[in-house]
C-alpha cells in the first residue's frame, strides 16, 4: 500500500520533476505560504520548511530547495536566488559578469524528508557555466529563470535550449537530490529493510 507523500512548493517545473521521478508514489503538492528562514544553508531551509509543513498537514512531507553559486561573484547569488532574480533579474547578473572569463557556476540543493519522528537530508549538486546571453524556449518543466543562462558541464547549450532528452542525459558532477531521496524512500534502505513507499 503506498503512502501519501506531500511535497512543498509552489514550484510547477520541480513539480513535473517530482512526479516524474517518484513514479508510483502517492505524492500531494502543499502550496501553503510558509516562512522563508533568512539563512544562506540551503540544507536548514528546506529543513525548516519540511518541519513547518509537516505541522500543518501531519502527514510525511519533503520540501526542495536550492541556490545559485557563481564563482567569480564569491559565490553570489548563493541561497538568496529568488531574491536576486526578483530584484535584478537574470540580466542583472549577467551585466555583473559583462567581461568576466570565469563563467564558472552550480546549482546546489537539498531535499528535505520528515514525517514527525525522522528527519533526513539529500544534497545534489549542478555543475555548470554562466552563458553570456539569455537563450532558450519558455517551459512548464523550468525550476527558474536561470535555466536561460545555465550550461550544464559537458554541454553547449542552456537549460532552456535542450530538448528533454537532452536535459536527461548524464553530465559531469550531476547529483540530483530527488533522485537521491527516491533511491532511499523507494528502493532499498541502508539497514535492508522495505522502502516507506511500499510499507
Amino acid at each position: 500500500m503506498e503512502r501519501e507523500l506531500v511535497f512543498v512548493t509552489h514550484n510547477r517545473g520541480k513539480i513535473a520533476s517530482a512526479r516524474h521521478i517518484l513514479r508510483g508514489v502517492d505524492l500531494q503538492v502543499f502550496e501553503h505560504e510558509l516562512s522563508e528562514p533568512r539563512s544562506d544553508d540551503v540544507r536548514y531551509i528546506s529543513e525548516c520548511k519540511a518541519r513547518e509543513a509537516f505541522a500543518l498537514v501531519g502527514k510525511p512531507c519533503i520540501s526542495l530547495d536550492a541556490g545559485f553559486w557563481i564563482d567569480a561573484l564569491n559565490g553570489f547569488p548563493r541561497a538568496f536566488v529568488n531574491f536576486a532574480l526578483e530584484t535584478v533579474g537574470v540580466e542583472g547578473i549577467l551585466k555583473l559578469m559583462e567581461g568576466v572569463e570565469d563563467r564558472r557556476c552550480h546549482f546546489a540543493e537539498s531535499l528535505a524528508y520528515f514525517d514527525g519522528s525522522e528527519l533526513r537530508l539529500f544534497a545534489g549538486i549542478h555543475p555548470g557555466r554562466l552563458a553570456r546571453t539569455i537563450s532558450g524556449r519558455d517551459s512548464e518543466k523550468k525550476w527558474s529563470d536561470l535555466w536561460y543562462v545555465f550550461i550544464p558541464d559537458g554541454h553547449r547549450k542552456t537549460l532552456a535550449e535542450m530538448t528533454d532528452a537532452e536535459r536527461a542525459l548524464p553530465r559531469p558532477g550531476r547529483v540530483e537530490a530527488m533522485e537521491e531521496f527516491a533511491r532511499w524512500y523507494c528502493g532499498t534502505r541502508e539497514d535492508g529493510s522495505p522502502a516507506r513507499a511500499h510499507g
